[in-house]
């Protein structure tokens, strides 16, 4: 039998919980319509809550299959979502994602997060590398990346796409943690 992370994670002032459907307008409102947010992320913010839902259903099957697994990041139990945060498995490395509320920016919540869910991953015997990307013009989230213990191996060229920015590949920063 597979491990796999714990679906609930309580660091000193987060709570981290998988997703709903429910969701979805909270996450709407938080952060999936905000252009600045998804800038450097590999998809344009929604129009609507419809396209939030349609994302959702997408997470909530590859969290069912066991491809993914996410949590919504909130500021306590039973409060909404001001981020996600999620890892993709690949036999022994995982990589790790994230989005978070511009409201939310600068507070530490992102560096927070990543360092528990890092942990989490961890405690899975099969994972020895924990690795993420962003976008060269991506300072902020390059230094949650420093600050969450991850360590910059290089640049990856014409790495990924960030329809925000650019309609070509972008280079990213590549970071890593390894046990």
């Amino acid at each position: 039998m597979t491990q796999t992370p714990p679906r609930i994670i309580r660091t000193e002032r987060l709570f981290l919980r998988p997703p709903e459907m429910t969701d979805a307008e909270a996450i709407f409102d938080a952060y999936a319509r905000d252009t600045e947010v998804t800038r450097y992320l590999s998809w344009r913010a929604d129009a609507s809550v419809a396209e939030t839902r349609e994302f959702m259903r997408g997470r909530l099957e590859e969290l069912k299959a066991g491809k993914k697994y996410a949590w919504l990041i909130t500021k306590g139990e039973g409060q909404a979502g001001v981020g996600m945060i999620d890892i993709s498995n690949d036999r022994h490395k995982a990589s790790v994602g994230y989005v978070l509320a511009r409201t939310e920016w600068g507070k530490g919540y992102m560096t927070e997060a990543l360092r528990a869910v890092i942990g989490a991953a961890f405690t899975l015997p099969q994972v020895y590398r924990v690795w993420a990307v962003c976008d060269v013009d991506n300072v902020g989230s390059a230094r949650v990346l420093e600050k969450a213990g991850m360590i910059f191996e290089g640049v990856l060229k014409r790495w990924t796409m960030h329809p925000n920015v650019s309609d070509e590949p972008r280079d990213v920063r590549c970071y890593a943690v390894t046990r």
